[in-house]
């Protein structure tokens, strides 16, 4: 397997200061697989990966940075809104691919500012992301692919507009995912397995007649677009969920598009959680195609007494399924 390293001092046998230019450099035979080093450093760079088979490993989260700033509202060089879907900092776009040990953030910005961001847009199948960092505030991290079709003329402007809608399964493990507004979001099977789920607080500023008897809402961590007939979507066990934002202001989801799927299982809900749990987006005629699930879950943010009626409460048997799919993501 070749191996190549990326170094911003071009140490060792380092080749490469950049990651784009080492990814630039591999054989485009995708049967061929290859390992990316990258050693400690920030690199102020947005990344494109079109290919198959390719592992990218760092040192440590805390030492490894990809670092970019683009966001939906910025104007793109082509005259027109960058928009949300050329927004990221990391396009991972292929089948078993591999990120380890690295932080992937999106700087720009609050989104009721800038418009959506994303960190990470990871499209494909037999995808493991594993102790990584992901940061941004809306739109953190995609999971593709892309709904067949948008809301609004233009909205899937990007790289993978016109590309089949192929649904993969993506494993995230011991990772710590930060956002507010819809931060994790997407079409793709996955299970998000031990991780961190941090829910950013909205400046004051956005907020002016937000009070402490009835506080906004301040986020929604998921929005699910599981196509139809589709069964896994997204599912979270053992997850730690925490926030900055006030008591009771914070979704666990809402539905992107009608059939979205999203359980969360023996995790540990933080105080932000909203009693409700999740959110129908307005959408009434969701609440029937829509599955919201939990199972056995604590924390003060577990409290189901005022779940919304439509979000289940899984049987052990229902939980037992759920772990049925987690033999067919990658180990």
């Amino acid at each position: 397997m070749p191996t190549i390293t990326v170094s911003k001092t071009r140490k060792g046998n380092a080749i490469f200061s950049s990651l784009q230019k080492a990814i630039h450099s591999m054989d485009q035979d995708e049967t061929i697989p290859y390992t990316i080093l990258i050693e400690p450093g920030t690199y102020l760079e947005k990344v494109e990966l079109f290919r198959s088979n390719v592992h990218i490993i760092g040192e440590n989260p805390d030492t490894c940075i990809l670092r970019y700033h683009d966001s939906g509202l910025a104007l793109h060089a082509d005259g027109r809104k960058v928009g949300t879907f050329r927004s990221y900092t990391l396009l991972m776009d292929g089948n078993y691919n591999t990120l380890k040990n690295v932080t992937i953030e999106n700087t720009a910005g609050f989104g009721r500012i800038v418009g959506q961001a994303i960190a990470l847009y990871c499209d494909g199948d037999q995808i493991l992301v594993e102790n990584c960092k992901l940061l941004g505030h809306q739109d953190t991290l995609f999971t593709g692919p892309l709904p067949p079709a948008p809301m609004e003329p233009g909205g899937f402007t990007g790289p993978k507009e016109f590309a089949p809608r192929l649904v993969g399964k993506q494993l995230y493990r011991n990772c710590y995912i930060q956002g507010d507004i819809d931060f994790i979001f997407g079409s793709a099977s996955v299970w998000f397995e031990d991780c961190h789920i941090h829910s950013l607080a909205l400046p004051n500023d956005l907020y002016p007649q937000s009070d402490s008897i009835h506080p906004l809402i301040h986020g929604y961590i998921t929005a699910a677009s599981t196509p139809e007939g589709e069964d896994c979507g997204y599912i979270f066990h053992k997850c730690l969920l925490t926030g900055d934002a006030p008591e009771g202001s914070v979704y666990l989801g809402r539905p992107w598009r009608n059939y979205a799927k999203t359980r969360f299982l023996n995790c540990n809900l933080g105080p932000h959680i909203h009693p409700n749990g999740f959110h129908d987006w307005n959408k009434k005629e969701a609440q029937a195609s829509v599955l919201y699930g939990e199972y056995k879950n604590l924390g003060p943010g577990s409290f189901i007494s005022k779940r919304s009626t439509f979000v289940k409460q899984l049987s052990k048997k229902e939980y037992d399924g759920c772990l049925t799919f987690r033999s067919s993501f990658p180990l």
